[in-house]
């Protein structure tokens, strides 16, 4: 397969927003406008932009405008990854403009996509005012809260990882197991990165993008970064009851069954506008809303909307007053008599702030959804859920798919694959250069045979890849073929997972690395602690009482394991305590997961065989890192770091370091593959396609 020199920008982050072919497009642009001025400042950004053509919604003037509400100095120079935020701020604009697009990123994906790195003072303020609420009776964080939102107390808060990781558990209850986190008053480096990993580690496993952000970015309290986190966490938390397996009653927003099946493939945040025009509709509003922003800073949608759903506290005036920042007092007048939180001030409704816009319609919702409890409606939606186990096989391939930190955001795995792009996007990311770019069809996507066209492209490349795939062809991952895409799923991730073990082991020496291999590494590595716990297959039911996996995590890491903390998993209680204790170690470790405590309780075979690789993964990568770190002719390897990691002990009496060099320096690390794929893997058993 043909190889060529990629462009590459050091924000990790927003290189995975564009594909190679944009990055060299955009980049010869900027080359040749630097060419022709010797520099180029925001004040060319404008004229650069027409030139692209990529924002017809917009013209020269008002990209300038747009430039001039960030606050940019037009005279300042900029440098590529300065015109890179630009054009995604535009981008944002321009599907903002055009009502979105059910292809488009998601709302988690605009976290710090500005020009510059600038704070929204009315951003922080709304966020502190969340945390003081949800967190100021948590017994260790009442001393330290509430916070001031005038000042920088929130960024040094969350230096020690403490209250991140709090905050991740009040928005998705039970993520992290509380009895990993480090609380001492006085935490040393080791015990404060351990939180930053576990925090970063358990945000992705709830569906955050933090490709942008390392535990150094939360060591110093980088602002914009602690922010956007934040951000994220917090619409989990408000969007988290806006799907159908939720609130079923959400069906009465459509007719008919096929209109289901868009309701449930829809983001949280369009899920929200549709409901909120539901509402309008029936209220009169002739104006639909397509965004948090524009459409919202007259505040007269407001008005419509909450009269209609709370007319007790309806106030004429309301309507009535033609100054929008009285009209925008007097929504959240009639909002706090609804009990809704305050989490904008009129000049942000005027302002058209879409954060804090999309957080105030998100409690006006959990307040009053002003849905019917239609049981036929409602048990239709049901029947339309999926079983179980099929919706944690897509949980699980979702989050593992966003972590990556690919350009698209997927919200519904079964939906978003259909076109294509996605699973080629995914292909890139894991084979680098697999993915002909030139044969592929970006959405949104009109003509069907497009769609095919991508989908034919996967299979071909999955073919490529060895993967089993008799009888199937991209038709069937267009028409939504639930068994084949998760089939197809975990062959890419299996492979990926065992291509990684096997540049990072030492002894492999180019063998192909078996699920034999990871069953014999735990063993060894157990053994070698003088324990002697063993198991025949990762389908040994002794593994459902969690004590083999804590003694691995143990042999890797001796420190990361609190013993007083575990129990002996006799009961289903205690077996549920030692799983969850283990998933949270294991990413306080450093491992990236998303199994669930049932999955080890269960002895899901395919799940524990992910998390040993993932345990396995950190060793070895943490070998490479000691051997570099050593004074040897190792120093001349290139391997991924990690800190604040002691050795490993050797396998089967061979020195994994001695011959680490040849094999770890071929291996490219990035944040986005080397630390998600091995270990993010299928959530249950999937048979592959043809077995």
């Amino acid at each position: 397969m043909s190889s060529f020199e990629g462009v590459f920008v050091s924000d990790q982050w927003l290189q995975s927003q564009f594909t190679q072919v944009e990055l060299r497009s955009l980049k010869n642009k900027f080359i040749s406008a630097k060419k022709q001025n010797g520099k180029v400042t925001a004040g060319d950004l404008p004229s650069l932009m027409v030139k692209v053509k990529a924002f017809r919604e917009f013209s020269e003037e008002e990209i300038r405008g747009i430039l001039g509400e960030l606050g940019s100095d037009l005279s300042e120079e900029i440098d590529f990854e300065a015109f890179l935020r630009a054009y995604l701020n535009l981008q944002g604009r321009a599907t903002a403009k055009l009502g979105g697009s059910k292809n488009s990123s998601s709302f988690l994906k605009a976290s710090t996509t500005t020009l510059l790195h600038t704070i929204i003072e009315s951003e922080k303020a709304s966020y502190v005012r969340h945390i003081n609420s949800y967190l100021g009776d948590d017994p260790f964080l009442s001393q330290y809260l509430p916070l001031h939102p005038a000042t920088n107390d929130l960024f040094d808060l969350a230096k020690d990882g403490i209250f991140l990781c709090k905050l991740i558990n009040v928005a998705v209850p039970g993520t992290i197991d509380e009895r990993a986190i480090n609380t001492k008053q006085v935490l040393n480096p080791w015990e404060r990165n351990e939180n930053h990993t576990l925090c970063l580690n358990s945000a992705k496993a709830i569906g955050c993008t933090v490709v942008n952000i390392g535990t150094q970015d939360l060591v110093e309290g980088r602002p914009h970064l602690v922010l956007g986190l934040i951000s994220q966490i917090i619409k989990i938390q408000l969007l988290a009851d806006l799907s159908l397996k939720k609130t079923p009653q959400l069906v009465e927003l459509v007719d008919d069954s096929n209109d289901v099946e868009e309701l449930m493939s829809l983001p949280p945040d369009k899920v929200l506008l549709k409901w909120m025009n539901f509402h309008l509709q029936r209220a009169g509003y002739k104006k639909p809303v397509t965004n948090f922003s524009a459409d919202l800073k007259d505040g007269e949608a407001y008005a419509y909307l909450l009269n209609v759903l709370a007319p007790e506290h309806c106030s004429p005036s309301t309507l009535d007053t033609k100054d929008p920042h009285e009209r925008a007092k007097l929504v959240l007048d009639h909002a706090e008599k609804m009990n809704c939180k305050r989490y904008l001030c009129p000049d942000d409704i005027v302002e058209g702030s879409s954060n804090l816009n999309l957080g105030f319609v998100a409690q006006i919702f959990h307040q009053r959804t002003g849905l019917s409890a239609d049981s036929k409606k409602i048990s239709y939606a049901e029947m339309m859920s999926d079983d179980v186990q099929t919706s944690r096989e897509e949980r699980c391939f979702r989050l593992w798919i966003n972590s990556l930190g690919i350009a698209t955001y997927v919200n519904n795995v079964f939906e978003d694959v259909r076109n294509g792009w996605v699973l080629l996007e995914v292909l890139d990311k894991v084979s680098s250069g697999s993915v002909n770019w030139k044969q592929a069809s970006k959405p949104p996507i009109k003509m069907p045979f497009r769609k095919v066209e991508n989908c034919n492209q996967v299979i071909r490349i999955g073919k490529q890849m060895k993967f089993s795939l008799v009888n199937v062809a991209g038709s069937d991952i267009v028409q939504g073929n639930k068994k084949l895409i998760l089939a197809f799923l975990w062959q890419l991730m299996r492979i990926n997972m065992l291509q990684l073990l096997k540049n990072l082991r030492s002894h492999s020496q180019g063998k192909e690395m078996t699920d034999a291999d990871i069953l014999n590494w735990v063993n060894n590595k157990v053994k070698s602690t003088g324990r002697s716990s063993q198991i025949d297959s990762f389908k040994d039911k002794s593994l459902s009482n969690g004590i083999f996996f804590l003694e691995l995590l143990s042999a890797v890491e001796p420190r990361v394991v609190n013993w007083n903390l575990v129990s002996k998993g006799e009961s289903d209680d205690e077996k549920r305590l030692n799983a969850t204790y283990i998933i949270s170690v294991a990413r306080k470790l450093g491992c990236s997961i998303f199994l669930l405590p049932d999955d080890i309780m269960e002895v899901n075979q395919k799940m524990l065989l992910t998390l040993a690789a993932s345990v396995m993964y950190w060793s070895l990568q943490k070998a490479a890192e000691e051997a570099e770190s050593s004074a040897s002719p190792l120093d001349a390897c290139s391997s991924s770091t990690i800190t604040d990691a002691s050795p490993a002990p050797s396998i089967n009496g061979e020195d994994e370091i001695s011959s680490l060099c040849g094999e770890v320096s071929t291996l490219s690390f990035d944040d986005a593959a080397s630390d998600t794929t091995v270990c993010s893997l299928v959530e249950n058993d999937v048979t592959s396609v043809g077995e």
